[in-house]
């Protein structure tokens, strides 16, 4: 029975830890950036680029090379969120992977709450739990990550899109985003 109540408050530990990470994000989100540090008037480079696929090293180099060229523009960068189902789904699944770790680790059949027989490969994952958690979070990880890959390096100024990695299927050479920019404020300026 101890184990019982052991797993169900570790279920709801992890489950509060969720709910209360994803409302800190989500208010985090609400919060208006102040307006005041930015220079007032200067044009904004925005870059929405995938994380997990790289992209990040390719942000700061061209965040490198733009401001050495135009000093005066600022420059955003941040994640391009995936699809709605696809974030649900990679965060789903990683509160379940959680749950069956903590599951394994207790030692916790959880076929008996379901009124089933426990298979044996639900036998394994009890004896060799090491194995077991090591094997289900790497795997679930590589899942998550197959997710909430998005193949995105989108670019905009003045939040006007310039760029679209989804859409051309390539990132611009410096020397086109040059071009680019210098077009798009040439635009902007009459």
């Amino acid at each position: 029975m101890t184990k019982a109540v052991s797993m169900y408050a570790a279920c709801g530990i992890i489950l509060i830890l969720c709910v209360v990470s994803s409302n800190s994000e989500q208010a985090s989100n609400d919060i208006p950036v102040s307006k005041l540090s930015h220079k007032v008037g200067a044009p904004t480079l925005t870059f929405l680029y995938c994380y997990s696929c790289g992209y990040r090293k390719a942000f700061d180099e061209y965040a490198s090379i733009i401001q050495q060229k135009y000093p005066f523009i600022i420059i955003d960068g941040r994640n391009y969120d995936p699809p709605g189902i696809n974030m649900f789904v990679a965060r789903l699944l990683g509160i379940v992977k959680l749950l069956v770790i903590v599951c394994i680790l207790g030692g916790v059949n959880i076929f008996n709450y379901l009124n089933q027989p426990q298979p044996s490969w639900w036998q394994w994952c009890l004896e060799n739990k090491l194995y077991a958690c090591m094997m289900l979070f790497f795997l679930c990880n590589i899942i998550e990550s197959q997710l909430i890959q998005s193949g995105a390096f989108e670019i905009s100024l003045n939040d006007i899109p310039v760029w679209s990695k989804l859409e051309t299927g390539r990132i611009p050479q410096p020397a086109e985003l040059f071009q680019i920019i210098d077009s798009q404020m040439k635009f902007t300026d009459q």
